[in-house]
């Protein structure tokens, strides 16, 4: 399949180079969830399936893939005993979502590499252990973050407990780097690379910043302080985004929405270029979309809303550089699709929405069944929609409803797709999955 930009205007930060099979990032090539070329409508456990490997852990990171190789990471959690576990339990007995705390004597991170046209496993590398680590909510995992192909590496992150650089040819770990956050829920925000930077939000609930990374070293390059925050409570102040590196007029911009603040940052320098107070909002989840004029970003939890933001401002913005505020039925944790002068969005609870991109007005909105977090996908005419319990409902890329096609996998989804040569892949809490037309199914990676 050839991957090509959606907007002429949106360059990649990243190395340039990218294979007609790639999908480097999380949310493939742009960072937005578009595919180029085309993509199967139909699938179940045993229609159009090429291959379903096992996957092993637990993990919310989005398969990515190059050279015909898939990454993904994965935590493999070490059961504490009943005694332990209520010893972890009680450093969070305060926290509002106490009850759906998980906690496990240690846990081992570490990197997958498994073939694209087989499914099969090719190596394990192990990253990190760490022992009594801090609990975390129960749907999220300690490998949530997506990885990030470029140059040859595959950037893996685990927010607080450490993020690293593999040589995706060898398997040598070149690097690795730990910083300290309380991210209060587990870590979510997966880093981008702009040019020689990795970047990395850095949003607990202790303190709040942005580093970039060299990516051959580890070393920090730059390190940026989020604005300050209203809010003295430490839960409305960590956020879980995942940064959009796009170019607006020549200039390269990094956009990261925060608790309180959407802010653009210079990749090279760490520089703030522009920010914008959307209020009180906090654990942003939501990575943001670009037309080539207008961003499209997510005030996070609390009461979502969606923004239409123009991105060529400079300095503290106000509502001069906002074209409009869509505030129903917004996710907190999916991240928005434009596609043909439309924005999609799913709110967590199943409300989908079309959205005119112009005036934010709402073209349609139905319920789809389910709860939601992974992100959709467009391409081929389509919109992809994920639920958390195995279902992708598809639907016309267009300002009428039509459901083409719904498709369900055993297990929960909470991973976003990756695609590839026309097919996708889709990542369960148990299994990795390959579906499209069978007439070049290359092999089982082990059921």
């Amino acid at each position: 399949m050839k991957y090509i930009l959606l907007f002429g205007v949106v360059l990649a930060l990243a190395p340039p180079a990218v294979a007609a099979e790639d999908w480097p990032q999380f949310r493939g090539p742009t960072g937005q969830g578009v595919v180029a070329g085309p993509l199967p409508v139909e699938w179940q456990e045993d229609v159009n399936l090429k291959w379903k490997t096992k996957v092993y852990g637990r993990g919310w990171s989005s398969p990515v893939i190059a050279n015909g190789r898939i990454w993904l990471t994965t935590a493999e959690e070490h059961a504490a005993d009943e005694k332990k576990r209520a010893e972890l339990l009680k450093t969070v007995e305060t926290l509002p979502v106490a009850e759906q705390m998980v906690a496990f004597e240690s846990v081992t991170l570490a990197a997958l590499e498994l073939d694209l046209a087989t499914g099969k496993l090719l190596r394990r590398i192990e990253l990190f252990r760490v022992d009594t680590p801090p609990p975390i909510h129960g749907l999220n995992t300690y490998a949530s973050p997506t990885p990030v192909i470029a140059g040859g590496q595959v950037f893996c992150h685990f927010g607080t407990f450490g993020a690293a650089a593999i040589n995706a040819d060898s398997g040598e770990v070149l690097w690795r780097k730990q910083v300290q956050l309380n991210h209060v829920v587990g870590p979510g925000s997966s880093p981008v690379v702009c040019g020689d930077v990795l970047v990395i939000p850095c949003d607990g609930a202790d303190k709040q910043f942005v580093l970039g990374l060299n990516v051959a070293t580890g070393d920090v390059v730059w390190k940026k302080d989020r604005p300050p925050i209203r809010s003295k409570d430490p839960e409305h102040q960590k956020a879980f985004c995942t940064p959009l590196a796009i170019e607006v007029n020549g200039r390269k911009e990094v956009v990261i929405p925060g608790a309180q603040w959407f802010v653009a940052y210079d990749p090279t320098s760490g520089e703030e270029i522009w920010r914008l107070d959307h209020g009180p909002g906090f654990s942003n989840v939501a990575r943001p979309v670009f037309d080539g004029k207008v961003l499209y970003l997510c005030t996070g939890f609390g009461k979502p809303q969606l923004w239409a933001v123009k991105a060529d401002g400079a300095g503290e913005l106000d509502d001069s550089s906002v074209l409009w505020k869509q505030k129903q039925q917004i996710g907190a944790k999916p991240s928005p699709a434009v596609s043909g002068g439309r924005v999609y969005e799913i709110s967590d609870t199943g409300v989908a929405s079309c959205l005119d991109a112009a005036t934010g007005k709402v073209l349609w909105r139905e319920r789809m069944p389910g709860n939601y977090s992974a992100s959709p996908t467009v391409g081929d005419g389509r919109v992809y929609f994920m639920s958390q319990e195995g279902r992708t409902t598809v639907v016309r890329d267009a300002a009428k409803y039509e459901v083409l096609s719904k498709n369900d996998v055993d297990g929960m989804q909470m991973a976003s797709l990756a695609a590839a040569d026309g097919d996708v892949i889709l990542r369960t809490d148990s299994h990795l999955y390959r579906f499209g037309k069978k007439d070049d199914a290359a092999g089982d990676g082990g059921k």
